[in-house]
């Protein structure tokens, strides 16, 4: 299958991370793990502002994505996990990224 035609397969999902509605890309049938995957970041920043110690959108989701992403390095295969090196860790870690990369640049757009 082409990029394209998988691409083309992807529906958008409506988010809210940080206060802010976002657009993710979401391969069909994966809009539960996706929308699952946006409650924990949101949780961990949660935990992470009551915490007290950080403070700014961008720090705070910088730190949950280190903090998630330590979480699923070290996951034992056989305790729930997969291998770190699977196609399925890859693309979470993916999306993870895009949302982050979007979430810093509407916050850049705000500096200037």
């Amino acid at each position: 299958m082409s990029g394209d035609e998988s691409r083309a397969r992807d529906r958008g999902i409506s988010v809210h991370i940080l206060g802010r509605d976002y657009r993710l890309a979401c391969p069909e049938g994966e809009e539960k793990q996706l929308l699952a995957s946006v409650d924990y970041l949101n949780e961990r920043i949660k935990d992470l502002r009551e915490g007290g110690k950080l403070s700014g959108n961008e720090r705070l989701a910088i730190i949950a994505a280190v903090n998630i992403a330590h979480e699923h390095l070290h996951q034992k295969p056989g305790k729930g996990g997969a291998s770190v090196d699977g196609p399925e860790h890859r693309r979470r870690i993916l999306a993870m990224q895009e949302t982050l990369e979007a979430a810093l640049a509407a916050d850049q757009d705000k500096l200037f």
